[in-house]
C-alpha cells in the first residue's frame, strides 16, 4: 500500500471539506448548513475546517470560487463550438444566464452568494471575468466586428446585465420562461455593438 505524503493528505482533507460544504450549501443553503454538515459527516474535525478555511464563510467563499472556475471552463467550451468569435462571445453570455436554471448555481452563487458575500461586483472572481470580457471585446473591435467602444465600460455593463439577468431567473417563479426572455433580450442588447447588423 502506497504511503501518502503530507501534501496529499492536506489536499484530500481540503477536497473533502469543499465537497461536504458544496453539498450542504446546495441542498439546505448557507443559513441552515451546520459545522457537522462540513466535518462530522465526512469524518473530520472542526479544527480541520478552521485550519483550511477559517470558518463557514471562508468555506463558502472557496465553494463559490470552485463553482465559478467550473462555470468558466464550461462557458469557454460552449463558446469554442461556435463558428465565429462573435457567435462564441454571444453564446458565452447566454450560457452564463442559462446556468441560473441549474439548482446548485441558483442556490449557492445567485441567491446565497450575494446575501453572504455582498455585491458580486466586489467578489475576487469578478475581476477575472471582467478582464476576460474586456479582452474578448478588444479582439472583436480589432477584427472590425464591433464598433469602437469604451472597452472597460462595455465589459462592466455587459457583465452587470448578465449577472442581473441570472439573478432574475434564480428568483423567478417560472425560471424557464424568464430565461427565454432574458437570453433573447441579452442577444438583442449585444447585437447593438456590431459594426454591421447581421
Amino acid at each position: 500500500m502506497a504511503v501518502r505524503t503530507r501534501g496529499e493528505m492536506i489536499a484530500e482533507t481540503r477536497a473533502k471539506l469543499l465537497a461536504a460544504g458544496r453539498k450542504a450549501f446546495g441542498e439546505i443553503g448557507y443559513a441552515d448548513a451546520s459545522m457537522d454538515d462540513f466535518t462530522g459527516k465526512v469524518g473530520l474535525t472542526r479544527g480541520a475546517l478552521y485550519h483550511h478555511f477559517g470558518d463557514k464563510r471562508g468555506l463558502f467563499e472557496a465553494v463559490i470560487a470552485q463553482i465559478d472556475a467550473e462555470m468558466t471552463v464550461r462557458l469557454k467550451a460552449r463558446a469554442a463550438k461556435m463558428a465565429t468569435p462573435w457567435e462564441g462571445f454571444i453564446e458565452e453570455g447566454i450560457g452564463y444566464i442559462e446556468m441560473a436554471l441549474e439548482p446548485e448555481i441558483r442556490r449557492i452563487v445567485l441567491r446565497d452568494g450575494p446575501a453572504v458575500l455582498g455585491d458580486p461586483a466586489s467578489w475576487p472572481t469578478t475581476n477575472g471575468c471582467m478582464t476576460a470580457m474586456k479582452e474578448c471585446l478588444a479582439e472583436l473591435a480589432e477584427d472590425g466586428v464591433i464598433r469602437d467602444v469604451d472597452l472597460e465600460a462595455t465589459a462592466r455593463m455587459l457583465t452587470g446585465a448578465s449577472c442581473y439577468a441570472a439573478t432574475w431567473i434564480a428568483n423567478a417563479e417560472d425560471p424557464q420562461a424568464i430565461s427565454a426572455r432574458a437570453t433573447a433580450a441579452y442577444r438583442r442588447l449585444v447585437e447593438g455593438l456590431l459594426r454591421e447588423p447581421q
